[in-house]
């Protein structure tokens, strides 16, 4: 409903009803219940998922503590009410909006009309109780305002610079999703600024926040804002953009300053990358979980930097069949453009692969003679 009525294209809709769980499974046999901190009845439709939610009600302070952790987070909330109730536990006035498919009517019952003409963001309730209560809602409002360029009220602003700590209790995999969310939707710089400002980043990615905190000449927060520009220009480009090379971005500062580390000790640079990439994927994953079909593609992109760098013989024209070869290579161009890497070498693999095969050969100083189906 809110995205309608900013005029913008919802990608999908919430369905409320005041049918429980079950009895949605009884109307419809191709329906599945999921959830246990909020019971969902999924109806399937082909390929399709229609997700129907039961009217909540307000869970009572006085009522069973079962529902939530010592620091007031709710575990469980299958507390069914009215209409009314579940528009006043939404989280934020603007998402308490229902589209009443019977007369066609926007209903409102938390002012939420008025906080949308407004252009700002405003928690429904006590908003520290709110955050302890589920505090991915400090990601929310950080994800809301910079995807819809609204203003976050500032007695629900306040909070957030003290209670990042709370995100310490949430699921790493939970947050694996709201990490996606925040980046991967065309706001990416927006959200890691904001995310830094209210001093959230570093609770989800704490050896990247504490790289950035020593800038050397700029080139850490350079690196990071031109790796979430490219994102957002590829989504705004409608081009494909892959979890994999988001992640590759934001821990590339620790995992190229612990390589630099480990090679002062001796150790040759692939070797070094490797390692560095295990410690600092190691570390990140108890914060914000990766999978491992994304981590195994960010060291293929990371160890692959040092491969850029011998442009003579048979390596470049090996390095060049690397299946993921392109985002490597898209990888060492952010370098470049941040300073990092020299602009002529970033030129040169430009040159190369626009090349045919034989001046390639040329370029490289492999023999006329040389042939690639010999490797």
């Amino acid at each position: 409903m809110r995205d309608l009525l900013l005029g913008r294209e919802p990608k999908d809709f919430d369905i409320a009803t005041d049918a429980h769980p079950e009895d949605v499974k009884k109307v419809f046999r191709n329906c599945r219940l999921v959830g246990r901190r909020f019971r969902l009845a999924h109806v399937h439709f082909g390929r399709e998922v229609i997700e129907v939610a039961t009217f909540r009600g307000i869970q009572q302070a006085s009522e069973s503590g079962e529902h939530e952790t010592e620091n007031g987070m709710l575990l469980r909330d299958n507390v069914y009410g009215t209409i009314e109730e579940d528009a006043l536990r939404r989280d934020f006035t603007v998402n308490a909006l229902y589209y009443n498919i019977e007369d066609f009517s926007v209903v409102d019952y938390a002012a939420g009309m008025d906080d949308l003409n407004s252009g700002v963001l405003r928690l429904l309730g006590n908003p520290e109780q709110r955050y302890r209560e589920d505090p991915v809602r400090m990601l929310r409002a950080v994800r809301f305002a910079t995807k819809l360029g609204f203003s976050i009220n500032t007695a629900c602003e306040e909070p957030i610079f003290s209670m990042g700590k709370l995100l310490d209790d949430i699921p790493s995999a939970r947050l694996f999703e709201e990490v996606l969310k925040l980046f991967m939707h065309g706001t990416a710089l927006q959200a890691f600024e904001k995310l830094r400002h209210y001093d959230l980043f570093g609770r989800l990615f704490p050896d990247t926040e504490e790289c950035l905190s020593h800038e050397e000449h700029q080139f850490p927060i350079t690196f990071v804002a031109n790796g979430l520009k490219n994102t957002d220009a590829r989504v705004s480009q409608d081009k494909p953009v892959t979890p994999a090379f988001l992640f590759a971005v934001l821990l590339w500062e620790p995992v190229r300053k612990l390589a630099e580390q480990i090679q002062a000790t001796g150790e040759s640079p692939y070797p070094a990358m490797q390692q560095a990439a295990s410690e600092v994927l190691a570390e990140q994953v108890k914060m914000v979980a990766i999978p491992k079909r994304f981590s195994l593609q960010m060291r293929d992109i990371w160890c692959m930097q040092h491969r850029f760098e011998f442009r003579q013989g048979k390596r470049p024209h090996r390095l060049l069949t690397h299946p993921r070869f392109r985002a490597g290579y898209d990888f060492m161009l952010l370098r470049a453009e941040s300073g990092e890497a020299e602009p002529e070498l970033a030129k040169w693999w430009t040159d190369f692969q626009e090349l045919k095969e034989e001046d390639r050969k040329i370029l490289s100083g492999v023999s006329l003679n040389y042939s690639l189906e010999t490797q």
